[in-house]
């Protein structure tokens, strides 16, 4: 898994890149053919200090792009509420795949 990790209008610590790399661990956990991850987190200069921290993903299966983002006031909050969005759309890809593969096996049993 090839893993990228940027951010814009503010420096990555060493520690908010390995929060990112112990939540992606689930990810990858759930479905091991992950190939590329792209992680971009963002401050947004905005007046309200609402939802100013920003994370997006996107991560490339074998066969499929996941995009997902989230905005939050906390920047280690927009990353977890980003890892649960991300976890989701993965699991169900893999039963999208588990069950396209199922049901092409009982067409060539017939």
């Amino acid at each position: 898994m090839n893993l990228t990790i940027s951010g814009h209008h503010l420096d990555v610590t060493p520690s908010l890149r390995t929060y990112v790399e112990t939540k992606l661990d689930r990810v990858v956990r759930h479905f091991d053919q992950v190939v590329n991850v792209n992680v971009l987190l963002s401050v947004e200069k905005l007046k309200e200090k609402e939802k100013r921290q920003h994370a997006e993903c996107n991560l490339m299966v074998k066969g499929k792009s996941i995009f997902c983002e989230s905005q939050h006031e906390d920047l280690y909050a927009a990353i977890d509420t980003l890892v649960d969005k991300l976890d989701r759309q993965v699991v169900e890809h893999k039963n999208r795949l588990r069950d396209h593969q199922a049901t092409a096996g009982k067409h060539l049993a017939s």
